[in-house]
């Protein structure tokens, strides 16, 4: 399975779809899903990327990091 999209050269990520029963490849930039043959299987829904913006909105929201610098424990093998 290839990492880079056929059309635009650009990286694609999988996707698990329940409705697709496994994993498709999405290029972020085509917008195009692909199976691991590298064969296109169909254009993501603007449904699927209003759906995929609102769970990115709520992470943002819920997740609180500090700033605080994360450090190695010392001594510790």
């Amino acid at each position: 399975m290839p990492l880079y999209c056929k059309q635009c050269e650009e990286r694609r990520y999988p996707m698990y779809n329940a409705n697709d029963k496994g994993t498709l490849w999405l290029c972020n930039k085509c917008q195009n899903y692909t199976d691991s043959e590298d064969v296109i299987i169909r254009e993501q829904t603007q449904e699927e990327r209003d759906e995929i913006k609102a769970k990115t909105e709520e992470f943002e929201r819920t997740s609180k990091f500090s700033g605080e610098k994360l450090s190695r424990r010392k001594g510790v093998n």
